[in-house]
């Protein structure tokens, strides 16, 4: 593969500004219901946001409770982020003065076990849905469930892609060089992956009752009522008490290929699991999870980054990718932006998007169990406590100075920006500056503005979170919809509720049959994890 500044060279005129500037993104925000109280909203899904199992752009993710908006995919920025905050906008009118969660920890917590599981109704898709769920309740817990982030997928344009693949070899046809390249990326971003916590992690304090009297392995300062933080912390998110599992880190899933990939994923799900085993799967009549394996479905996989592929129906998610390939890439490690009304702003996407395409563009050595450790290390460094002043990372088994290895990554990233700009532009080059300035002055950052809000200024996590969400559900409630943009909800809504109740007519199979037939390619079970 020619290096990154052949390629950048090679797309330095119109056409291949034009085939860069051609990217597809779309984004998926969580954000969970709460009371006025500042406590989690306890009640069903609200009717006039339709179905959750069958609505496009409104549904749930983990708890009945945990609010999931989706865009259509969008080429432009603008465009994206205003179909994103009119969602938002839509659902706070229909809230019933309820407001959105505005951060990714969660907000109060009492009894863990009053957490409503999403509930999807009687149809067995729906019921796999809801029981799935139930499986991730006994297996870590409800409380990781209702942790929030912010998803956004990623893909370049065919322009791009037929450019790339004229001048590589063409020792592979041009589908399996496109899954190669993204592979290529998803490596390349698993290295640099703790950039994304460093400027955008934005959860190093918490609400006390989040642990209440769990043993953690943090040493914890308090402020405020009973909010927990660490001084120099990016994203608790990410750590050991956000989105993890210990049974995962004994899984060899390989990026190195698109088959090595499937082929560990596929070895997961067949996986015996000895202490999911004494969770039980159907007792006294009762489902408790779908299996006892690793991972109930893929979807369990817990990962920074995906590969990812649209599917037909009936089909899973990496039958799909053995089908056509990769189709585009879903980045996970972002946390929800507390200084935004939809969790995540513009130069937040442009980062993004010159960010990946560095990644695409990059040469990407395979990786082998010493660097897979190295990644795993970065991460949970700074995740813990990336803005310590002269914290070290490793890079190829040597030590380099966070900010040093940064700026080391700025340098491409505008050359970039300046080939997106063009000459009439500077959008690209903006964004990049201001995340520029948060290298020398940590307190830049999300973490750091966080941190500066509720531990400098005094006040109790929960408390400036709870403003927040006043302030974003009155900015929301006043946002002026379009009459006809309005009336597109109202009616996707019905339509949703509508499809729904279709579903479940349809004559079914009992639930039983039904998931012996959906895990029937599962019947051959590999070594079991103890």
């Amino acid at each position: 593969m020619n290096s990154f500044n052949e390629i950048v060279d090679q797309l330095s005129n119109a056409q291949g500004r034009e085939s860069l500037l051609g990217m597809l993104r779309g984004i998926e925000r969580e954000a969970l219901r709460i009371e006025s109280s500042g406590k989690l909203a306890m009640d069903g899904h609200p009717e006039k946001l339709g179905s959750a199992l069958t609505h496009s752009r409104i549904t749930t993710d983990y708890s009945e409770s945990l609010l999931e908006f989706i865009t259509p995919v969008n080429t432009n920025i603008d465009t994206l982020l205003a179909g994103l905050t009119q969602t938002h906008a839509y659902s706070v009118k229909n809230m019933n003065g309820q407001t959105l969660w505005p951060v990714s920890m969660p907000c109060y917590v009492g009894d863990e076990k009053d957490i409503p599981i999403a509930r999807y109704g009687s149809s067995n898709n729906g019921k796999m849905k809801t029981l799935y769920r139930k499986g991730l309740t006994h297996r870590y817990g409800p409380l990781m469930q209702i942790i929030a982030g912010v998803h956004f997928n990623f893909s370049v344009s065919d322009k791009l892609w037929d450019t790339l693949y004229e001048s590589s070899d063409k020792s592979v046809s041009r589908c399996e060089f496109i899954s190669e390249s993204y592979f290529g990326l998803i490596r390349n971003y698993r290295r640099l992956v703790w950039v994304l916590p460093y400027f955008f992690g934005s959860s190093p304090a918490l609400c006390g009752s989040f642990i209440k009297d769990k043993p953690v392995g943090f040493d914890f300062k308090k402020t405020g009522k009973g909010t927990l933080y660490l001084p120099y912390a990016t994203s608790l998110r990410m750590s050991d008490l956000g989105y993890t599992n210990k049974e995962q880190e004994r899984l060899d899933i390989s990026y190195n290929s698109l088959p090595e990939y499937l082929k560990g994923v596929g070895e997961a799900i067949r996986m015996p699991s000895a202490s999911f085993e004494k969770i039980g799967v159907k007792v006294d009549g009762d489902y408790r999870q779908l299996n006892s394996n690793v991972l109930q479905i893929e979807n369990e996989f817990y990962s920074p980054i995906r590969a990812k592929r649209v599917t037909k129906a009936g089909e899973k998610p990496s039958e799909a990718l053995s089908r056509a390939g990769v189709e585009y890439i879903e980045v996970r490690a972002l946390d929800v932006n507390p200084y935004s009304p939809i969790g995540i702003d513009a130069s937040q996407v442009r980062f993004l998007d010159l960010f990946l395409l560095y990644c695409l563009l990059s040469s990407s050595d395979k990786t082998d169990a010493a660097a897979e450790k190295e990644i795993a290390a970065n991460l949970q460094a700074v995740v813990v406590e990336g803005r310590k002043p002269g914290l070290e990372l490793k890079k190829d088994g040597k030590s380099i100075e966070l900010t040093q290895w940064l700026n080391d990554i700025f340098e491409p990233l505008f050359r970039l920006a300046k080939l997106l700009d063009g000459e009439s532009g500077n959008e690209y080059q903006q964004a990049l500056s201001q995340w520029q300035k948060a290298i020398d002055d940590p307190s830049l950052t999300l973490s750091g503005r966080v941190l500066e809000d509720v531990v400098n200024q005094g006040q109790d996590h929960s408390g400036w979170v709870k403003k927040l969400a006043q302030d974003y559900h009155a900015y929301l409630t006043d946002y002026p919809l379009p009459e006809a943009v309005e009336a597109g909800y109202v009616d996707e809504a019905k339509q949703s509720l509508k499809q729904q109740h279709a579903i479940e007519a349809e004559p079914a199979a009992s639930f039983d049959d039904f998931l012996t037939d959906y895990f029937a390619d599962l019947s051959e079970p590999v070594a079991a994890v103890s």
